[in-house]
């Protein structure tokens, strides 16, 4: 290209950019966006902390933390460090009968915490559920002993209440009110 030529292209004058049209999901998003930080700022800094299993009465929870704490030294002396044999009938018996006794324990754990109820509202209305919850977990361990003096070993199975496992409510309840020996056994069937 000559100097001419350049000389004579036509200048180009800068154009503004095509304006974007106004997203109409844009309010949407800002809306969502805004609510979502809202929540948050509610969630850490405004709403309760206390948990919705916390009764009122400590007394009563650390009088329960105590009857527990007794029950769990008893199961503690059943322990058998002896691996048993799933195949042997004899020793799935003799394991049902371990775990039975251990049951036994946290039955009469259960009615002993429960004879005294709560004082406050709250207590009155949980303990029963968290005491119904807890017979049921004592019904499922029950069926699984049952189910081993068959000669079927199979694995624990427990009720699930809201899609969660009983004895994780129920130790959720104990955690909550500070008497984390009330809270189900997790060791292998005791």
């Amino acid at each position: 290209m000559t100097q001419a030529m350049v000389d004579e292209a036509p200048e180009s004058t800068p154009s503004e950019p095509p304006r974007a049209k106004p997203s109409l999901w844009r309010i949407p998003l800002v809306l969502i966006v805004g609510l979502f930080a809202v929540f948050w700022v509610w969630a850490l800094f405004f709403a309760s902390k206390e948990s919705i299993n916390r009764i009122g009465d400590q007394t009563w929870a650390d009088r329960a933390e105590g009857i527990c704490a007794v029950a769990d030294a008893e199961r503690v002396q059943l322990a058998d460090p002896v691996e048993f044999d799933p195949a042997d009938p004899a020793l799935l018996i003799a394991h049902a009968d371990l775990v039975d006794r251990a049951t036994d324990i946290l039955e009469t754990m259960l009615d002993d915490v429960v004879a005294v109820r709560p004082t406050d509202d709250k207590g009155r209305e949980l303990v029963p559920e968290w005491e119904a919850d807890y017979r049921t977990f004592i019904g499922n361990r029950r069926d699984y002993t049952a189910t081993l003096r068959t000669g079927e070993a199979q694995q624990f199975s427990e009720a699930a209440v809201d899609g969660i496992p009983i004895s994780d409510k129920l130790e959720r309840f104990a955690g909550d009110n500070d008497m984390p020996s009330c809270a189900p056994p997790h060791e292998q069937g005791l």
